[in-house]
């Protein structure tokens, strides 16, 4: 080279951009310039004189022995080799590619090599991302298009080839409707596609589109817009996801829960689902069968399996051995028997199959709520194989479905079952009851002879079950209808429980004198004493009886007169029979008005409360005063509580008038604590049902909160039926009375179910003796001895007893005698309104006196 080149080449080299390496004819390097510093992570220093070796490793052998071997050959052409990529290991250890060419050049008439490298690594990365890219494009199982800024195809990839047929020359620059929609395509769906897809955000639209074949492909549309830097729209990516599979599953799903809803039956169901099931895969033969009582398998449906195969495994039992289906009930889980030929699950029934071409079978259990299995859902094939991942999916939905079938036809089963037959006591009801007995009617009509309706009700049944509980209430129930069923085992009765503790025994070629006697025999039966455990309860009851044809023609009309004869039954004492009279109607008739009147008393606050005195027997000072409820009718007049209060017992009321009652109590303490009316305490009677009640207390809190009273101006009176209910909540609603200060009384004690080790528990401290002992008390020995008794019992409890019903100045000496604290009765004075009562305090009571209520 002429050294005139020389100066100006090596100041040029050493600028270049690229590195520039130059290699004597001895392989060692020469020349290194700045760019090949800044690529090798070299000084030069390091580099100059050093073989080639030391810039390309020897695990580049073949790039290496290329350029020695260009170099051995002095070749006369100036550039040794094309450009080539390679991997270059820089002095920190980390890789990068460069794009290296060799030249020939003469310096200081020596033949050198120059070789130029361009660092190259983001182009070689890119270049492996968009190759890695294209092979997962071309390589996924998803149909993928992708759309230039008019939405019109600039690519598709292979699967969508596949999938509906079409290649890149069929459809670039086309818009996708163009050629995917077709006639069943939703036109809501393809309108709401279309203007999707020119907004910025992507979107997933399910869309049913056509293959070139014609073929229908649902298919699920991932559309992704692609932005360039200033936010605009340049490509849109969409991949579609074949669920055709899935798509005619779910319209499967819905066409069975669809006829689930209606009134089709079992076998009706099943059929429908194995002849669906069959058109969406038509490579198999589906079958249901049902378990029996005995664990032997039934075919339930089953329509392209040959009748004579289904006959043959009618009755076949479950087992370890027991073909696909038998033996997938007896483990619980699904049996793939891919070769029933050879697999020894078949060994006792492959002649059954194989005779018909089945040659493989998967069978799986239908399970129901709590584990119990119901069935087989099996799929059988004409070859030797196991299931796809589509016969999966559909053999998943499908035991959903007959789960749910079998469910639905158990559920109605059950519900006609208790529709005609009562749970409790296996008894028919009321609803079987009519349709059985107006065919007997029938006959008896034609025959012209007489047949008897007995209403059968329990006595006193409402105080068994609100203070013994319902549990032995239904043991009680049981009990009177086996007595029932046994008292006339030889005779053609029909019996059944129309509701409660009622029922109808109907009773054919029966007059008015057999009438009698089988009343007197039910009477007698349901009196003896009971075998319940840690019960010995006697059962009564009240009997109505009517007469077909005398007192009617039809099962409804002499039910009805049944029941209207067993109130007056009831009204006439209980434990007795009635038959029915026309004056009963009456008597019915003012039953409902009256009840009808005394919602409506409630409803308009009507009802009024009286005080009635409670007086200390020593000092002659007011003790407190019990609440009593009253009613005057503007038509009916002055209605007794004993009339009204067991009505509304009856007919659910007496829960709100209890609640009635306390208020208006409270309300009128608060007046007579305002006004100065020396009225230490009000009591207020309250029902059994009022202590079932867990917000009992909350509610008498407020109260005393809302008047500003104190607790102990309020005493609660219970029955003793309560005290035979201490258990579980009536226990924990005494015991918070208590604990708010309020009093709580004893009302009638010695009438009920009292004993000594219930009274103990509860948190009593007054006891009321019931009225009935007064009468006669002045003569009778007895009566004075059972008040001396309850005296004694209260005091060594710490409660006041109070004696109820005291008319005379002779009965009131004997219980300050007998040592009873304080009575009330008409000796002192009978219940009056509230002003009424502050009249007969301020006469009766000495002026300024305080309510002695100490060593009460």
């Amino acid at each position: 080279m002429d050294p005139r080149h020389h100066q100006v080449l090596v100041p040029a080299l050493e600028q270049a951009i690229d590195a520039v390496v130059l290699i004597d004819d001895t392989n060692r390097v020469t020349f290194f310039n700045t760019a090949a510093e800044c690529l090798w992570g070299y000084d030069r220093s390091e580099v100059l004189g050093q073989p080639v070796t030391f810039l390309i490793p020897g695990d580049r052998q073949p790039y290496r022995d290329s350029y020695a071997e260009a170099n051995q050959n002095g070749c006369e052409n100036r550039t040794v080799g094309t450009s080539r990529e390679v991997r270059i290991e820089r002095k920190d250890g980390t890789e990068i590619w460069g794009s290296f060419s060799l030249s020939r050049v003469d310096v200081d008439g020596k033949i050198h090599y120059m070789g130029l490298i361009r660092d190259v690594t983001q182009e070689v990365k890119r270049r492996d991302e968009l190759h890695l890219l294209s092979l997962a494009v071309n390589e996924t199982d998803r149909a993928m298009l992708v759309l230039d800024q008019d939405r019109r195809i600039i690519y598709i990839n292979r699967a969508f080839s596949d999938l509906f047929g079409y290649s890149l020359a069929d459809v670039k620059g086309k818009l996708p409707s163009s050629f995917l929609a077709g006639a069943s395509t939703e036109p809501e769906t393809l309108t709401r596609f279309r203007r999707k897809g020119w907004e910025l955000e992507g979107f997933t639209e399910d869309l049913l589109v056509y293959a070139s074949s014609g073929d229908q492909i649902w298919v699920s549309a991932a559309v992704n817009p692609i932005l360039n830097g200033s936010g605009s729209v340049t490509n849109v990516v969409v991949v579609l996801t074949d669920i055709t599979p899935l798509k005619r599953i779910q319209s499967l799903q819905d066409d069975i829960l669809e006829i689930l809803a209606g009134d089709v039956s079992l076998p009706e169901v099943a059929d429908f689902l194995c002849r669906r099931v069959e058109e969406i895969a038509p490579d198999i033969i589906s079958s249901v069968l049902l378990v029996d009582s005995e664990l032997k398998m039934r075919p339930l449906a089953g329509p392209s399996l040959p009748p004579a195969y289904s006959d043959a495994i009618d009755g076949v039992a479950i087992g370890e051995i027991a073909g696909s289906c038998g033996t997938a009930v007896w483990r619980g889980e699904s049996v793939y028997v891919t070769d029933i030929e050879t697999d020894p699950l078949w060994t006792p029934y492959r002649h059954l199959a194989l005779p018909y071409g089945l040659k493989a079978c998967w069978s799986s259990p239908i399970k129901l709520k709590g584990g119990r299995i119901a069935g087989t859902f099996a799929f059988y094939y004409r070859e030797k194989r196991g299931p796809s991942q589509f016969h999966q999916q559909i053999v998943q939905a499908c035991l959903h479905l007959c789960k749910l079938a079998i469910e639905r036809d158990e559920a109605r089963r059950q519900i006609a079952l208790l529709s005609h037959f009562d749970p409790l006591t296996g008894l028919p009801n009321r609803a079987w009851f009519v349709a059985e007995v107006e065919s007997l009617l029938q006959k008896a009509g034609n025959e012209n002879r007489q047949v008897a309706f007995f209403a059968v009700n329990l006595d006193r049944f409402k105080d068994v079950n609100n203070s013994l509980g319902h549990t032995l209430g239904d043991k009680m129930l049981i009990e009177a209808a086996h007595r029932l069923q046994a008292t006339f085992t030889t005779l053609a009765a029909v019996i059944c429980r129309t509701g409660g503790d009622t029922f109808v025994v109907v009773m054919p070629d029966c007059d008015v004198a057999h009438a009698s006697i089988r009343a007197d025999r039910i009477l007698h039966a349901l009196s003896q004493p009971t075998d319940i455990p840690a019960f010995a309860l006697s059962l009564s009851a009240s009997i109505g009886i009517s007469i077909f044809n005398d007192n009617g023609t039809d099962p409804e009309t002499l039910l009805k007169y049944a029941e209207t004869a067993m109130y007056q039954a009831k009204a006439a004492g209980r434990a007795t029979y009635r038959f029915f009279s026309p004056e009963m109607n009456q008597l019915v008739e003012s039953r409902l008005v009256l009840g009808a009147a005394l919602r409506n008393a409630l409803a308009s606050n009507s009802l009024r409360l009286h005080y009635q005195p409670q007086v200390n027997l020593n000092s002659k000072k007011l003790y407190g005063v019990e609440a009593l409820a009253r009613w005057r009718h503007p038509e009916f007049g002055d209605i007794s509580p004993v009339r009204f209060i067991p009505l509304a017992e009856e007919i659910g009321l007496i829960e709100i008038i209890g609640k009635w009652s306390l208020r208006e109590a409270c309300r009128q303490m608060a007046i007579w604590r305002r006004n100065g009316v020396a009225v230490p305490t009000v009591a207020v009677n309250l029902s059994p049902l009022h202590f079932r009640d867990t917000t009992l207390s909350k509610f008498v809190a407020e109260l005393l909160n809302e008047f500003a009273l104190p607790a102990a101006c309020l005493t609660i009176e219970i029955t003793e039926s309560v005290m035979m209910n201490t258990g579980n909540e009536t226990l924990k609603t005494l015991v918070a009375l208590h604990e708010l200060g309020v009093g709580l009384s004893m009302d009638d004690f010695g009438t009920g179910f009292s004993s000594l080790s219930s009274l103990t528990q509860m948190p009593i401290n007054e006891l009321k003796l019931d009225r009935s002992f007064m009468r006669n008390f002045e003569t009778d020995p007895n009566a004075q001895a059972v008040t001396t008794a309850v005296v004694r019992i209260g005091q060594s409890l710490g409660m006041t007893v109070v004696s109820e019903g005291v008319e005379t100045e002779d009965q009131a000496r004997i219980l300050r005698r007998l040592d009873c604290a304080v009575a009330q009765g008409y000796h002192f004075a009978k219940a009056m309104s509230p002003r009424d009562l502050e009249r007969w305090i301020s006469t009766t009571q000495p002026a300024n006196a305080i309510p002695d209520r100490v060593g009460v």
